[in-house]
């Protein structure tokens, strides 16, 4: 039998992972993506991607996402106390990173990436038309992240009740919300990687009772 060392790479974050890439984001994944839309108080839209995203909490509804430095999503959403995520799908993708391109903060992404503002119904940022889901968002806490020792590190955890959500009809199918119809793309891990998911992926395993 293989020792502990044979079978594991082992190593402490703070002393480097000894790998090409770091691979703590390909461990936790493949993660959703966090594709926000904001305004900000002067009336200049927003639209950036984030891989550390999810929803924490189910009544009320709360997603969430991470902004790894004081970015314009933040900045914006510390402005106003609105944001909106939209499903970044397959046919969407290009788009989508595009979108999170390093411009200017006066760069409308919506039209750097061709894509069409549509108006909210509660909150002020427009959703982004082309995509089958999105969910409008008040935000609830803006956390500081830190570390083990106490001290704040440059990350910024942004939580936010869902207040409406919109989907496309064609998406649910006897009422249930189809996962794989909708085409969502998940972060992998290295530079570049993504995965999609499709109906082969599906499995099904009920709660114990």
């Amino acid at each position: 039998m293989n020792t502990e060392s044979e079978r594991f790479h082992t190593y402490l974050p703070r002393e480097g992972h000894g790998l090409p890439h770091d691979p703590f984001n390909a461990i936790i994944g493949p993660r959703p993506i966090g594709w926000m839309s904001t305004r900000s108080a002067s009336g200049v839209l927003n639209l950036a991607p984030y891989s550390f995203f999810n929803a924490f909490n189910y009544t009320p509804p709360i997603v969430g996402f991470s902004s790894l430095g004081r970015k314009d999503t933040l900045r914006n959403i510390e402005e106003t106390g609105e944001f909106v995520w939209n499903l970044a799908t397959r046919p969407l993708a290009e788009a989508m990173n595009q979108s999170c391109a390093a411009v200017p903060f006066d760069v409308d992404e919506f039209d750097l990436a061709g894509l069409t503002p549509l108006a909210s119904q509660v909150v002020t940022p427009p959703r982004v038309a082309e995509s089958p889901v999105t969910m409008e968002c008040r935000c609830t806490q803006i956390v500081q992240l830190r570390g083990a020792d106490g001290a704040d590190i440059p990350s910024w955890l942004v939580l936010g009740e869902v207040v409406a959500v919109h989907i496309e009809r064609s998406l649910l199918k006897d009422g249930i919300y189809d996962t794989a119809a909708g085409q969502p793309i998940l972060r992998g891990g290295g530079p570049a990687d993504y995965f999609s998911i499709g109906e082969a992926q599906r499995f099904r395993m009920f709660r114990p009772r």
